[in-house]
């Protein structure tokens, strides 16, 4: 606790040396980024994600929408507006996108944006050589030509061919093999954000020709904001601000991020005032600060949810009535009080309600207990007897730097199965170690999870994270769900242009999930965050990550 104290005191006593003469802000966060490759396993993790987004920068974006009721900006999903990508046009005769880029733009290396990076960013993208291949499957989601699971096969063609041309050093044509219209979307998603070539060539090796350790490690060089100033493992990660940034420089021109795992000191250091901004609290940390001196809450219901993960490849898992049972003998009420104070709402489906073409599904689960017995009998498990022999698929994970916010949550869960007949042993794992057995082993039997968001507000494209096949194009299915009725209603919501069709599509798409119980859907959560009244700006982004570049930061 003593070394904590110190380095935060440390930390604010530099922030408030009147020599530097700038801008910055210290950030509390239960962790710091673990990697900065999103081809990589912390690809999924919040952490990761708001180190990668602040030093990287989208092709095309959205634009500013209106505020929410607690004062949170949001984001006009109807409207797409230029960023790296100053214009662009679509060929419908010949599926080819052209991209004018933003002419004059700078790394914080100080190289020019060029043809050369985006064409180096998709091969990259195509070579599937990290360890979770996002940018080809956002390429595949997208209908870019070339992008396809045959690039996973021995001797594949994997460079980008004609799909992705350069015709000068500022235009770029991309070339999709169907109609899409998630293509713009796709477009706005950090696992796209072009890197800067030259920068990243002058770290690659022979056994690394595409730099994913120097990325992973050291640091990614890009476009973004913000530049890497210092990135200590699991302490604390620097940023300072990109001075040849294209939209003019940030207001805040210094973020500390330092590692802070229990929310508990967070909340101390917000109310103490030493630290300007903290999220992931508990509702009641949160709660306990909206009066407190010179501290601001402020939230928004967006995409983030809490589930609980089934492995379907992970036996009794694949008895449906056993699943049946779980989610009937869930305590849904119970849940959002332990857990949220209230401040919840429960999941209707297997989407938030914010997503595009969200439809509430007809099939619903309520806590039930002499359904669920009843379902458990019906599975071949009366009373749980035969469950003993799966002691290993009983192990409820969860992650270990979120303990006081999940550890009791997943407590009443073990609970209320205990009541039906499931024994359940929890299971919390460091974060690295859930991520990795999540996205790139895809072995974790039961898994509790409150980090599946969805970063296109669309469920057309969450379906195809979280639940279409790998041979079907999916990459995050980490239940290993399987469904050929999923699979090809996804290939039809995705070459479908009319509203009115694909959102029927869709709409059974939500029905065939909800009845087969793809993930049990516990509840809506709320993003907030905690932070001082000097600090404005804040905005909900559909990856659940500060932008930087959006705050303002008064004397």
């Amino acid at each position: 606790m003593k070394t904590i104290w110190a380095g935060l005191a440390a930390v604010a006593l530099l922030a408030a040396t009147p020599a530097l003469a700038q801008k910055q802000i210290l950030f509390l966060a239960e962790d710091v980024p673990a990697g900065l490759d999103y081809d990589g396993p912390s690809v999924s993790t919040n952490t990761s994600q708001t180190g990668f987004i602040n030093l990287s920068e989208p092709y095309i974006y959205y634009p500013y929408g209106p505020a929410s009721s607690e004062g949170v900006r949001t984001l006009d999903y109807s409207k797409y507006e230029g960023r790296l990508v100053e214009k662009w046009e679509f060929d419908e005769k010949s599926l080819t996108w052209t991209f004018h880029l933003r002419k004059g733009v700078k790394s914080c290396a100080g190289n020019e944006f060029t043809a050369d990076d985006v064409l180096y960013t998709f091969a990259r993208a195509k070579s599937v050589s990290g360890k979770a291949p996002i940018g080809w499957f956002l390429a595949n989601l997208a209908s870019i030509d070339g992008f396809t699971r045959d690039v996973f096969k021995p001797g594949a063609d994997k460079s980008v061919g004609d799909a992705v041309t350069k015709v000068d050093d500022y235009t770029v044509k991309i070339k999709q093999s169907v109609p899409n219209r998630l293509f713009q979307m796709v477009m706005t998603i950090y696992s796209t954000y072009p890197y800067d070539s030259k920068e990243m060539k002058k770290h690659a090796t022979e056994a690394d020709p595409w730099t994913h350790d120097y990325v992973n490690t050291v640091n990614v060089p890009a476009f973004g904001a913000y530049c890497l100033e210092r990135w200590v493992k699991d302490d604390e990660f620097v940023l300072k601000a990109n001075p040849n940034y294209y939209r003019g420089k940030p207001d805040v021109e210094r973020i500390v991020i330092k590692k802070v795992p229990q929310s508990s000191n967070r909340t101390l250091a917000l109310r103490g005032n030493s630290a300007q901004l903290t999220q992931r609290l508990t509702t009641r940390e949160f709660n306990g600060l909206r009066n407190a001196n010179g501290v601001k809450v402020a939230g928004i219901y967006g995409n983030e949810i809490l589930i609980l993960g089934l492995n379907y490849k992970s036996p009794p898992f694949d008895n449906l009535k056993l699943r049946q049972a779980i989610a009937y003998a869930m305590p849904y009420q119970q849940i959002a009080t332990v857990g949220y104070a209230g401040s919840a709402q429960r999941m209707e489906g297997h989407f938030s309600r914010s997503l595009n073409a969200y439809v509430k599904p007809a099939t619903q689960y309520v806590t039930d207990i002499a359904k669920a017995k009843q379902l458990l009998a019906e599975s071949g498990y009366p009373d749980g007897k035969g469950l003993e022999k799966f002691p290993d698929s009983f192990k409820l994970a969860f992650v270990a730097e979120r303990e006081s916010f999940l550890g009791p949550i997943a407590t009443v869960i073990q609970a209320a199965l205990k009541d039906v007949g499931v024994p359940v042993q929890l299971d919390p794992l460091p974060q690295t170690q859930m991520s990795d057995r999540r996205i790139v082993k895809k072995d974790l039997p039961m898994a509790l999870s409150d980090q599946e968001k969805p970063v296109g507000p669309d469920v057309g494209y969450a379906t195809n994270l979280f639940f279409v096949t790998a041979a079907a194009g999916g990459v995050n299915n980490f239940g290993n769900y399987s469904s050929a009725e999923v699979d090809r209603l996804f290939g039809e919501a995705k070459v479908e242009m009319d509203d009115a069709r694909r959102l029927a599509i869709l709409k059974q798409i939500q029905e065939t999930l909800q009845n087969d119980l793809a993930w049990i859907p516990l509840v809506e959560t709320k993003t907030e965050w905690a932070f001082s009244n000097k600090l404005s700006g804040v905005t909900w982004h559909p990856e659940n990550s500060i932008h930087f570049i959006d705050l303002s930061l008064r004397p």
